[in-house]
């Protein structure tokens, strides 16, 4: 599908692909990996020819149809079905051409060509795939102007998946999601028909999606097998190895070079000594092992109140009087770490700004800590950042009484060395100015920290130093993120913003999904039934139709658990037999050889069970999880 050869591209005079190679063959799914910078996004534009190669060659299959996600939706009358169901060019051209033709042997060959890309069940798949990047069905009919910037990046997104192209390019993908569309977008990524290549900053979904990582590192591109955290795992073993050769070759090379100083002006040992100089010669230089700059970060640790921190009882919040959340009572404590689920637009952003306190309440009593100090993150502050000042100059500003040690010495708890602290914030990466924004955040030592989507620009390094930074912060914290990954890993606590309110989650985010899944499956039936009722023929046809695709679509997956369940019944059978034959008393009477070879098999068959086991749990989980779709 696409073949990378010898790939060189300079831009700047910095060299971010030198003679990279890299083979993508067709319906493998692939993770782009590397730093923020590393040249990423560079290669899908390369891919796209939205810019040139200076040396090398990147051919993508002749007849293959190429898409991507559109970074701008203009201003339309459509519908947003209509826009999705545009998406796909052919479709919209033979119906186009339809329209005009009088010849019936041509209007046969379309309908012919119509029916072969299953043109008939468009409609139902394009609703399908709005629904599950959270539109409703009402939304759907309206206008694309009515909605903003981040709902029409999900509709382009909508249309690119809908497209099915051959060759399906995605950058940072879930960036404008929630945490349910994010859910949505694995299992349906998970079993794309055609060629991925993916960037993204989610682990959750390069573990679930993808085949294999394409690794940027000092301007080559390098392959590995499995999802981010078997790359990950390799990789960390990796540069161990190369560590560990190049300290022996360099141990080598001085012992060689020991024996070439101590004898070479000794007649005896002369030639021995010429011999090592030829060989320290022909050796090939270590090979250097440079690993990446971690990134580390932490919060100030805020002096310690009584709790409650916060309570907020019967109230309701909402803009110019009108409520968007009501009955709300609850409690926050210093020890708290809170994650909000539920769909955008349900009011997760509103509550935030009431906690926050950049929100009055429109009834009800919200009682607040006298010395309580609050700490809110939103990505929106970013655009507010001047980007001609330095981070110094930002955090200067702010603390107008605080010495510059100690202004700098903040900055440094969040990356910023003393040089890079005077650097403009236009200089800074997406993932550096959010860092700038939580060193801004925490100035004043907050007791309570509300983080809105903190995760939209920093890389997976980054996002693993939040999780550490949290886990180590001594005060309260409200999350609201599209990242489960970082929901499992710093929340202990879920509430649900959802049917106008707020109320605790009693479960996990493993239960949270099969809600998720459950409330799916009951709206496609709800759907159904009002279409038998409704006596739409060609309706219901559509829906049969559309579960007809869902089931093939999902179909790898429920095969691949029904593999996997009969390799944990055969291992069971065999370990059962094994420890039966170890029951046996005549065992012991016999040669000992046969005793220690069943012990043996007996042993590997277990360890065996216990991989298998968890591969069977997976593929159960992801056709599950695929079955929403």
């Amino acid at each position: 599908m696409l073949h990378i050869d010898d790939l060189t591209f300079r831009i700047g005079g910095r060299v971010l692909f030198d003679r990279a190679t890299a083979h993508i063959p067709p319906s493998q799914r692939v993770g782009l990996g590397g730093r923020n910078g590393a040249g990423k996004s560079t290669l899908l534009r390369l891919i796209l020819g939205e810019a040139h190669a200076d040396g090398g060659s990147l051919v993508v299959h002749p007849r293959a149809r190429v898409g991507h996600v559109d970074q701008e939706l203009a201003d339309s009358d459509d519908s947003l079905l209509d826009r999705v169901l545009a998406a796909d060019t052919e479709r919209s051209a033979l119906l186009a051409e339809e329209a005009l033709e009088k010849d019936g042997h041509h209007i046969a060959e379309i309908h012919e060509r119509l029916n072969a890309i299953e043109a008939h069940a468009a409609p139902a798949r394009a609703a399908s795939i709005l629904s599950g990047l959270g539109f409703s069905t009402a939304a759907q009919m309206r206008p694309v102007r009515e909605f903003s910037g981040g709902w029409r990046m999900r509709v382009a997104l909508a249309g690119a998946l809908f497209a099915r192209p051959d060759l399906l390019l995605l950058d940072e993908p879930t960036n404008h999601l929630d945490l349910e569309a994010t859910m949505w977008l694995e299992s349906y990524l998970a079993t794309y028909p055609g060629t991925l290549i993916v960037i993204s900053h989610d682990r959750d979904l390069l573990n679930t999606v993808v085949q294999r990582i394409l690794h940027l590192e000092g301007g080559k591109l390098v392959a590995y097998a499995g999802g981010y955290d078997r790359f990950e795992r390799t990789r960390r073993e990796k540069i161990s190895l190369l560590a560990k050769s190049a300290a022996k070759q360099l141990e080598q090379r001085r012992a060689m070079q020991a024996f070439v100083d101590r004898f070479r002006a000794k007649a005896s040992k002369a030639r021995q000594a010429q011999s090592r100089l030829k060989m320290l010669e022909r050796m090939e230089p270590p090979v250097s092992v440079v690993e990446e700059r971690s990134i580390t970060f932490d919060f100030p640790d805020p002096p310690a109140l009584p709790p409650p921190l916060l309570v907020m009882e019967d109230a309701t919040a909402g803009y110019d009087g009108k409520a968007v959340l009501s009955r709300l009572t609850l409690r926050i404590d210093m020890d708290d770490r809170i994650a909000l689920l539920g769909a955008n637009g349900n009011g997760k952003s509103t509550l935030a700004k009431v906690l926050a306190g950049r929100l009055p309440l429109l009834t009800g009593r919200l009682q607040k800590s006298s010395k309580l100090t609050v700490g809110y993150f939103a990505q929106h502050q970013v655009e507010e950042l001047r980007i001609g000042d330095t981070p110094y100059q930002h955090m200067a500003r702010v603390l107008p009484t605080t010495p510059e040690s100690k202004v700098r010495a903040h900055l440094g708890r969040f990356g910023f060395t003393q040089a890079h602290a005077n650097v403009p914030v236009s200089q800074l990466s997406g993932g550096e100015k959010a860092r700038l924004l939580f060193a801004l955040m925490t100035r004043d030592h907050p007791h309570l920290m509300i983080l809105d989507e903190p995760t939209n620009h920093l890389d997976i390094d980054t996002r693993e130093a939040l999780v550490a930074a949290l886990n180590a912060y001594q005060g309260a914290v409200i999350l609201i993120t599209h990242d489960p990954h970082l929901v499992e890993l710093a929340a202990d606590r879920l509430w649900l913003v959802a049917d106008g309110t707020c109320s605790a989650f009693d479960g996990d985010l493993a239960d949270y999904r099969k809600l998720l899944l459950e409330r799916s499956r009951e709206q496609r039936r709800e759907a159904r039934a009002a279409g038998d009722g409704g006596g739409d023929k060609a309706a219901r046809k559509d829906a049969r139709r559309a579960d007809a695709e869902a089931r093939r679509r999902v179909a790898p997956l429920r095969q691949a658990a029904e593999r996997a369940e009969r390799e944990v019944e055969a291992l069971n059978t065999r370990k059962a037999r094994l420890e039966a034959g170890l029951a046996d008393p005549a065992l012991y009477a016999g040669p000992p050889d046969r005793l220690m070879e069943l012990r043996i098999e007996l042993g590997e068959t277990i360890k065996a069970l216990a991989v298998a086991e968890v591969a069977w749990l997976e593929a159960q989980l992801a056709y599950d999880t695929a079955a929403q779709g």
